[in-house]
Parts: structure tokens; sequence; C-alpha cells
């Protein structure tokens, strides 16, 4: 799956999907370290990729907002990081790439949400 990775995503966790073979680029990369969250959701929906991040505001613009990209939430501290990464594979193994991209997902550490806007 391909991934976009807001700043505040710690370096574990894109080493984590890397490994699992997964595509991922930083927002920094892009030149976006500073933008906006709004600028942000629609790179990542023009570049068809899945924002991760651990910012909770996204969950606002998904659905208050009707921004259309999909946004996986991180619950996770430095103490839970591997509790949320095996959340976050199960996530990856449950809902394919197209049902991640319209959703909004909440990862903990002892479980995740999975919600999809209204239509």
């Amino acid at each position: 799956m391909k991934f976009l990775f807001d700043q505040d995503v710690y370096a574990a966790t894109a080493k984590f999907l890397t490994d699992e073979q997964h595509d991922v680029v930083l927002v920094r990369q892009l030149g976006l370290s500073a933008a906006k969250d709004e600028e942000i959701l629609i790179v990542a929906q023009e570049l068809n990729r899945i924002l991760i991040t651990r910012d909770r505001d996204y969950g606002n613009l998904i659905f208050v907002r009707a921004f259309g990209s999909g946004v996986i939430y991180l619950r996770i501290l430095p103490t839970t990081v591997n509790s949320v990464h095996s959340e976050l594979r199960r996530v990856l193994q449950t809902y394919s790439e197209k049902e991640l991209a319209g959703a909004f997902v909440v990862v903990e550490p002892n479980g995740y949400r999975f919600r999809k806007p209204p239509s």
C-alpha cells in the first residue's frame, strides 16, 4: 500500500511499514513540513496515498469538511509502539487499499475503529 506520513509520525513506524513492503513517503520529502492539514490531505489524495498521522484533527476534516482522502490516526506513544504496530498490521491485512482510501481509522494499542463518512 502507498502511504503519506505526516510530520508527527515516529520514524519507527515508517521503518515498520517499509519492512512490511509498503511504499512510504514523508511530507517533508515533498516540502510539506509547514503545510496546513487541508493541503496535506489534498496532496495525499492527488498522490493516491493514505495519510498516516498522530494528529486527531484530521477526523474533523474527513467527517465535517468532507475531504476524501483516507486517514489512519495512530494513538501511539513510545511505550505503545509495538502494540500499535500489531494493530496497524491487522488493519492492513483486513482492509484493502481501496477500502482505506475513504476511511478514517483510529489505531490504538488494543484495537482499532474503522469509520467511513456518509456518502
